[in-house]
């Protein structure tokens, strides 16, 4: 799953919208459509903050039943996933490099938000790391 859930709630004439598992991201809109847009926004921006620090991303929670869901583009998935198993392993990007045969500037754009990346090259260094990317079309 790439989706995180969201509350939105009414506040005044906006809605506001809130991530649980991301408090960072916090948005409002004047209805829910609008709302629910700004929170994809919202939730984007708020990755920076966790990439900027190096610090673990929260995984989405399981959302409540009829909580709304915002995704992640999933390039940006596959971001989050390789920088969390980096700092669970403490592996440097100058050591994803060298098992990946690469540089570490490579390796830098691969945990880059604002860098586009093929999606078979964060593939490999999860691979590199132990682990493999995985979609399923359920």
């Amino acid at each position: 799953m790439h989706g995180y859930p969201v509350k939105l709630r009414k506040d005044g004439e906006f809605v506001l919208a809130t991530f649980p598992d991301i408090p960072e991201a916090i948005t409002h809109g004047k209805n829910r459509a609008e709302a629910l847009e700004m929170a994809k926004e919202a939730l984007e921006v708020s990755m920076d903050f966790y990439f900027e620090d190096q610090r673990p991303v929260p995984m989405p929670s399981q959302p409540k039943r009829g909580q709304a869901i915002v995704e992640l583009p999933l390039s940006v998935m596959a971001k989050v996933l390789l920088l969390n198993e980096m700092l669970r392993q403490k592996v440097r990007p100058i050591e994803l490099a060298r098992r990946i045969g690469t540089t570490k500037q490579e390796v830098n754009r691969l945990t880059d938000l604002k860098h586009a990346t093929k999606i078979d090259r964060i593939d490999v260094a999860l691979r590199a790391l132990g682990k493999k990317l995985v979609l399923d079309a359920a």
